[in-house]
């Protein structure tokens, strides 16, 4: 069973008794940077939107709809990025038994129920 050590160093428990350690320096891929990209560049230009309204004293009501709508895109953002982040990054550190990857999507999934 693997075992985290500090870091992205960690050690394996061969079935034997053995202990290998080791480090990674991960590289995960990412199928959906592009469309991760251009969505955040959505979201920021849809803001510099919002920022213009609320300069030119435009109705609250208007502002509120727009900030919505940014809330919205930014859901589906974090959902693009978690599956994601779930088919290649984590079925990555599963396969490395990598538990500092899991340890931190967990930490991310609170944050984001929060």
């Amino acid at each position: 069973m693997p075992r985290e050590i500090q870091g992205t160093a960690h050690e394996h428990v061969m079935p034997d008794g053995t202990v290998v350690s080791h480090s990674h320096g991960h590289t995960h891929s990412h199928a959906q940077t592009e469309q991760v990209l251009r969505r955040i560049a959505n979201v920021i230009g849809h803001m510099h939107g919002i920022s213009n309204m609320v300069k030119e004293g435009r109705d609250c009501s208007d502002v509120l709809i727009q900030l919505s709508a940014v809330n919205a895109s930014l859901r589906k953002l974090k959902v693009m990025i978690l599956k994601d982040h779930v088919e290649h990054c984590v079925v990555d550190a599963i396969r490395e038994g990598d538990t500092r990857t899991i340890n931190k999507l967990n930490d991310a999934l609170d944050k984001m129920m929060e």
